[in-house]
């Protein structure tokens, strides 16, 4: 069994749990690109939902911007050095209903492009135990370098739909190394504990 890194939530507000390796592992279906144990966090509102879904969601892309968590801070989870940081992957816009249909049976091109067409713009920190990856961040958005050392809680971007993503979220792992090819997953836990699919974070 592999170790486990402990970390803060990297956000503060409503989060809904999603891909949660409480529930599986691997988390996401795959063990591709030490993902085993990712997991991944949607912003909601205070009624704990995402936008409104109306009959345009059904048939259309919706405007990332229209989702309440798009441009959210994003904080790191942990102590640490960041070591990578890739920030040029516009944000595209969210598909539900029908258009995630379509979306969904792209998504072997866009693995086939390797992590950053998955990942969208993305930070590693490397907290001594494990590099921690934040993925999915808006373009522009990462106020932090490779090199740059944070405390949890500081500042690093804002969440955004970037990458592999149908709608504005969070995706969190841990690996063993900097290069995620190479890489193996890390079991991780948040303040002690790891949440469940359909749990809501308040931070």
């Amino acid at each position: 069994m592999s170790r486990t890194v402990d970390l803060a939530y990297p956000f503060t507000g409503r989060w809904l749990v999603q891909n949660s390796p409480a529930n599986r592992a691997p988390s996401h279906g795959t063990t591709a690109f030490a993902s085993s144990y990712a997991i991944d966090f949607v912003p909601v509102g205070a009624t704990g939902r995402t936008a409104r879904f109306g009959l345009g969601s059904l048939v259309h892309p919706e405007p990332a911007e229209h989702f309440p968590g798009f441009a959210r801070p994003v904080l790191a989870p942990a102590e640490g050095v960041v070591v990578v940081t890739h920030d040029d992957q516009s944000d595209h816009p969210a598909y539900r209903g029908f258009p995630s249909i379509g979306y969904a049976l792209s998504q072997r091109r866009r693995a086939a492009a390797g992590w950053e067409a998955l990942a969208g713009n993305h930070v590693f920190v490397d907290c001594g135990d494990a590099v921690v990856a934040l993925c999915h961040l808006q373009q522009a958005s990462i106020v932090v370098r490779p090199g740059q050392h944070v405390v949890a809680g500081d500042l690093i971007a804002c969440c955004g739909n970037s990458g592999n993503s149908t709608e504005p979220h969070l995706h969190v792992q841990a690996i063993d190394g900097v290069t995620v090819e190479e890489a193996t997953a890390v079991r991780l836990s948040f303040n002690g504990e790891l949440p469940r699919n359909g749990e809501i974070i308040h931070a």
